[in-house]
């Protein structure tokens, strides 16, 4: 049985990600409040499995997530991109007419921007999960408040659906990824299957310094799907570059690595895994 650790309760988006990942796979989940916590319980359990939310395609990277697997030590073992669909839940006994306040997660809140200022009569209550703020409805019997979030929370907490895909935008994807202490990595990684990897570097503050790194990339076939810059604290106008690559051949991916590495400092390679397919 594996066991993996993220951040909320049962019925978030991470659970139905951390299930559908490890799909046909026995796995208990340790639900942290935070991802710090998360990151603390890996590393106090190096048998542990983590998984966390690093970017949405409506509400961007999740930057502080960034810092804390850098500093973790962790290795990237995979990804997966899960779709988001919220739904306004509530009590069996509650109605358009008894709802006064809706409770969710910030970014759920954000994606479903639309509704609310469609409802804009309801009072909007921030919440630390999406899962959390609909337990909360059910264990506290709360009558007029409505939580956003999945479908799944309403069977699971006995909560009715009052409407199903409130998100703004339907093409609204979660990704996250998947990683472990690196002795336990090298287990859960197959290197037949990999062809994306990680990696975080910190550049000369010159100029053209980034577009000589991008352009070797490139001569090496290299794919560039993410790039995100992150200030060094403590050193002004100076950055750290997160940077995904997809590639076909590990050998020239790995030829890659190695020319850039004289025009950077501290690169480190966060993770080499299998690519992850949308998931509906």
């Amino acid at each position: 049985m594996k066991r993996i650790a993220i951040q909320g309760i049962k019925g978030s988006f991470h659970d139905i990600a951390a299930h559908q990942f490890f799909e046909n796979e026995e796995i208990e989940l340790i639900c942290c409040s935070s991802f710090e916590q998360l990151f603390q319980t890996l590393k106090e359990d190096p048998m542990a499995i983590g998984m966390a939310a690093i970017e949405n395609t409506i509400a961007g990277s999740l930057l502080h997530n960034y810092e804390l697997l850098r500093d973790s030590g962790t290795s990237i073992v995979g990804e997966h991109k899960l779709r988001i669909k919220h739904s306004f839940l509530c009590l069996p006994e509650d109605n358009w007419d008894t709802i006064t306040e809706v409770h969710s997660h910030p970014v759920a809140l954000m994606q479903c921007r639309d509704f609310l200022d469609r409802h804009d009569s309801l009072k909007v209550v921030e919440a630390t999960d999406t899962a959390g703020a609909a337990r909360a409805i059910a264990q506290g019997q709360l009558h007029g408040h409505a939580a956003i979030g999945s479908a799944a929370l309403a069977e699971m907490y006995g909560l009715k659906v009052l409407e199903e895909g409130i998100e703004t935008n339907k093409h609204n994807f979660t990704r996250f990824l998947v990683f472990s202490n690196p002795a336990r990595a090298n287990l859960l990684r197959n290197i037949l299957q990999t062809d994306k990897a990680s990696i975080v570097f910190a550049l000369p503050h010159e100029e053209g310094s980034l577009s000589q790194v991008l352009s070797i990339l490139s001569f090496y076939k290299l794919n560039l799907t993410k790039i995100q810059s992150l200030p060094i604290i403590g050193h002004e106008w100076e950055y750290l570059f997160y940077v995904d690559v997809q590639f076909n051949d590990y050998t020239r991916y790995s030829q890659g690595i190695d020319a850039i590495r004289p025009l950077t400092s501290d690169l480190k390679i966060l993770g080499e895994y299998k690519h992850g397919k949308e998931c509906i």
